[in-house]
C-alpha cells in the first residue's frame, strides 16, 4: 500500500469514527455536565487509552483471530503488523465472510436509523419511510433470508457470516438502547452515581458504541494498526469535541 493509499485510508477511518460516534457524544455531554471538572479530565486522559488501545485495539484483533482460527491467537496479532504476502493472502481468504458480516450490520444501522429513529426530516421520502416503522423487523428479515439464500450458493461460510452481522446489530442495538434508558434514569435523578460510577459507565457505554466503528472500519482495510490509527484519533476528536464543547453537543 503506498502513502496516499495509507492517507486516505486513515482519513476515512477518522471520519467514519466521528460520524458514528455523534450519538455517543450527545450521552457522553448529557453525563459529563453533571460530574466534576477533575472527572472530566480523567475521561478524556484515561478514558482514551482505553477507548483506543483496549477496544479499538483488542477489538478488531479478536475479529481477526476468529475469522482466521488457523493462525491463533499469537499468529493474529503478528499478522496484524507483518507484511508477510503468504499472511496478507490467507486474510485476503477470510475477507468475503468479514465483509458480509459488516456489509449487513452497516445495512441494519442504515435501515434502523430510516424506520425507526427520531429525526428532522430533510430527504424527500424520509418522513413517508419513518411513518412505516412497523414494517422495519419485516424488511430487514426477508433481506436477510434472501442475502443469506444467495450467499449459501457461493460460500456457506459467508452465509454464516450474515448472520452474524445481524445477531452483531441487535446485540449492539441491545445495548444502546438500554445505555439511553439509563442515561434518562440518571438525569432524572432516579439513580444516585459518584463521578467515577458515572465515568465508569460511559466507558462501558463507549465500548458498545464503538461496535459500529470496529465492524466498519474493515470495509476500508484489514490492517490492525491503520484501523487503530484511524478509529484512535477519530475518538480523541470525538471526546475533545466533547469535552471542550458540552453545552453546544447537548443542544
Amino acid at each position: 500500500m503506498d502513502v496516499w493509499s495509507i492517507v486516505l485510508v486513515v482519513f476515512g477511518l477518522i471520519l467514519f469514527e466521528i460520524i458514528t460516534g455523534i450519538d455517543n457524544a450527545i450521552i457522553n455531554a448529557e453525563v459529563l455536565s453533571s460530574v466534576s471538572k477533575k472527572a472530566r479530565k480523567w475521561f478524556f486522559v484515561w478514558g482514551i487509552l482505553i477507548a483506543v488501545f483496549l477496544v479499538r485495539g483488542l477489538l478488531p484483533w479478536l475479529i481477526l483471530w476468529l475469522n482466521n482460527s488457523n493462525l491463533g491467537p499469537i499468529g493474529a496479532f503478528i499478522a496484524s503488523f507483518s507484511a508477510d504476502p503468504k499472511i496478507a493472502e490467507s486474510i485476503e481468504q477470510t475477507a468475503p465472510v468479514l465483509l458480509i458480516g459488516g456489509g449487513i450490520f452497516l445495512i441494519f444501522v442504515f435501515l434502523h436509523w430510516i424506520f425507526l429513529e427520531p429525526k428532522h426530516y430533510g430527504l424527500i421520502g424520509e418522513e413517508f419511510i419513518h411513518k412505516q416503522g412497523v414494517w422495519f423487523f419485516a424488511v430487514v428479515s426477508v433481506l436477510l433470508s434472501f442475502i443469506v439464500w444467495k450467499a449459501i450458493q457461493l460460500n456457506p461460510l459467508m452465509a454464516f457470516g450474515a448472520v452474524v452481522g445481524s445477531t452483531a446489530f441487535f446485540i449492539a442495538r441491545g445495548f444502546k438502547d438500554n445505555a439511553e434508558q439509563a442515561e434518562k434514569r440518571m438525569l432524572e435523578g432516579n439513580e444516585k452515581m459518584s463521578d467515577i460510577s458515572k465515568i465508569l459507565y460511559l466507558e462501558v457505554i463507549d465500548a458498545s458504541f464503538s461496535i459500529d466503528g470496529v465492524l466498519g472500519s474493515f470495509a476500508f482495510t484489514f490492517s490492525i494498526p491503520l484501523i487503530l490509527i484511524g478509529n484512535g484519533i477519530g475518538a480523541i476528536v470525538v471526546r475533545q469535541i466533547t469535552i471542550g464543547n458540552i453545552k453546544n453537543v447537548k443542544k
